[in-house]
């Protein structure tokens, strides 16, 4: 608890920094490592269409993973933090949940898998609680940034597709004279919602139930 506590502390004030993405680890400044694109949310070399279930390769860091999640009290949420990393990163890499920018507000620094782990676990472990326990909305806020969080508490206070389009789109629009941002999905570009990935959450979930009939097959 205490280690939960002290975490929650340093989390950024200001609405602009609670909306740099741990998600978007891949995108909200240039990416310098692992060729992704700012805004995109996850980094287009592992991009996946949401087909199939877990890599190997996410597949085997499922222990440590669970061991991560026990430590933070969200041990029941194992497999949605492994589709999660999945849809991060497949798994590939040595930052495989894009968890730097939540860690030191930059693209790459870290560079240890377990360092990663460590880090994703404990913020969507955050990210959840601020959330209130709405999945969806912790999920699309581990993309987006917490920032996400406080526009759908000051608009209904529950998560939507339609509030994730509003709120991507209008990130872009304040940020796009950057040229720092481009769409993740073609199916965006029609609602100008190009911060982030306004699927992420269709996305993770869609992992995490593949893999659920992999089991149960």
């Amino acid at each position: 608890m205490a280690k939960k506590k002290a975490k929650k502390n340093k989390r950024k004030g200001s609405f602009l920094r609670r909306s740099l993405p741990f998600l978007i680890f891949a995108g909200i400044v240039y990416v310098f490592l692992n060729g992704s694109t700012i805004g995109e949310g996850i980094n287009k070399e592992f991009f996946h269409s949401n087909e199939g279930s877990l890599s190997p390769q996410v597949l085997r860091y499922e222990e440590e993973v669970r061991k991560a999640a026990e430590e933070e009290g969200i041990e029941e949420h194992v497999g949605i933090l492994l589709a999660l990393m999945m849809q991060e990163s497949g798994g590939r890499g040595d930052d495989p949940m894009q968890a730097s920018e939540s860690l030191c507000g930059s693209v790459g620094c870290i560079e240890d898998p377990h360092r990663s782990i460590e880090q994703g676990v404990a913020y969507f472990a955050q990210t959840l609680e601020e959330a209130d326990q709405d999945m969806k909305l912790a999920l699309q806020s581990y993309n987006f940034g917490t920032g996400f969080i406080d526009y759908v508490m000051e608009n209904g206070g529950e998560y939507s597709q339609d509030l994730a389009i509003e709120f991507s789109a209008m990130k872009y629009e304040e940020l796009a004279h950057t040229g720092k941002y481009s769409c993740l999905r073609s199916e965006a570009e029609q609602y100008d919602a190009c911060y982030g990935d306004i699927y992420y959450v269709d996305a993770v979930l869609g992992y995490k139930e593949a893999e659920d009939q992999r089991k149960s097959a």
